[in-house]
């Protein structure tokens, strides 16, 4: 059983270290678009993080459940992307996921709370 679920990752990933093991410029077209999706992620995390406002009862939940979205997607990326190569890479693209996903938690509970 943890054969196959140990495959699954190297199956979806292994294309993408053949395509970025090409040449410079697709290995650097793979760091590069990290750093751009890690730089995105953290403008607008801390945009709405700012937007929300100062920590009171309401808004510490909010801030709670933004950084318990971004450990979810931590763990699930840990679970997903192999660990054996390009796990540089990988590591930042974890983190640009979790990050971006809590800053649309943001945006979407800013949206909801703020603008209603």
């Amino acid at each position: 059983m943890t054969n196959n679920f140990e495959a699954i990752p190297n199956a979806i990933f292994h294309p993408l270290k053949s395509w970025s093991e090409q040449s410079t410029g697709n290995w650097n077209m793979l760091i590069g678009s990290g750093f751009v999706l890690l730089m995105v992620a953290c403008i607008l995390a801390y945009a709405f993080y700012k937007k929300i406002g100062s920590e009171d009862e309401r808004t510490k939940q909010i801030s709670l459940n933004s950084a318990f979205i971004l450990l979810c997607v931590v763990i699930l990326c840990d679970m997903i992307f192999p660990k054996e190569y390009m796990w540089q890479i990988f590591f930042l693209y974890k983190y640009s996921f979790a990050i971006l996903a809590a800053g649309i938690y943001l945006a979407v509970r800013y949206k909801k709370d703020f603008l209603s």
